[in-house]
């Protein structure tokens, strides 16, 4: 059985969107198709009509945050792999077959990504320097995909894997799941419990997806009631003691100002 055969767009669509036909039209444009899903907490009337426009089928569970949202999400997926794409980002049309190609025949790996890149008012952002700094730990992180403690080090300074462009096994992650708690990190928390399990991380270096930053978004909001900081500081105390996640945070902060 084919990759495309065995793998699942689920999307998330939570409240109403401006963006979400943008992303469905970025799945169904893609060069290698696939099964496309659409997963919601909240059931509006603009959601149904997208799904019954482009023939999406539609499951709904009851929310209660992020990470809820996507372990529901994910309840839904019925296929071996499966990428969750997020309602306001979009993809390039090679994105799903150059996924493929990088994993090829490969059976031990957990999960595979692609670069990305940022748009903000519907002009695309030139490479900044937290862009380039995150672009330098994936290629770093590249250099030895199998070996956990080389991810750990990378991962100790940051979080440079972009959510939207990670296409998981779900086989080699029995029983993962996303923390529920968490408003924001959760995604980095994640790659911190996946780098416990079996499998390579395969880096695919080319920008295939675009993270869209604007002010209804969860990023924005979470930078500006302060939630970013203070799960970051956690994440960072989880790699190093708390005089270095101190002297990390405070370079880190800066980064966010690229989201306002």
């Amino acid at each position: 059985m084919s990759f495309k055969d065995q793998h699942t767009w689920v999307i998330c669509a939570y409240g109403e969107s401006h963006y979400l036909e943008n992303c469905i039209l970025s799945l169904k444009n893609q060069t290698v198709k696939s099964q496309i899903i659409c997963y919601t907490s909240t059931l509006l009337p603009s959601i149904e009509d997208l799904c019954k426009k482009y023939n999406i089928p539609l499951f709904h569970k009851v929310g209660g945050g992020i990470g809820k949202d996507w372990n529901n999400a994910l309840s839904f997926v019925e296929s071996q792999y499966t990428t969750i794409a997020h309602q306001d980002d979009y993809y390039e049309p090679t994105y799903l077959e150059k996924i493929a190609n990088k994993i090829g025949g490969k059976e031990q790996w957990s999960i595979a990504f692609s670069d990305y890149f940022e748009e903000k008012n519907g002009t695309v952002i030139p490479a900044n320097a937290n862009l380039k700094i995150k672009s330098l730990m994936l290629r770093t992180m590249a250099v030895f995909p199998s070996s956990k403690w080389w991810r750990k080090r990378i991962l100790a300074f940051g979080n440079p894997i972009c959510c939207p462009a990670v296409t998981y096994n779900l086989s080699a992650l029995k029983d993962f799941q996303f923390d529920e708690k968490m408003r924001v990190s959760l995604d980095w928390y994640a790659w911190y419990k996946i780098n416990q399990y079996p499998g390579q991380f395969v880096y695919v270096p080319e920008k295939l997806m675009c993270h869209r930053i604007h002010e209804e978004s969860e990023t924005s909001k979470t930078i500006s009631d302060n939630t970013r900081t203070i799960e970051d500081q956690m994440m960072y105390e989880k790699f190093w003691p708390k005089w270095i996640a101190d002297l990390l945070m405070n370079q880190y902060v800066k980064s966010q100002k690229t989201n306002n």
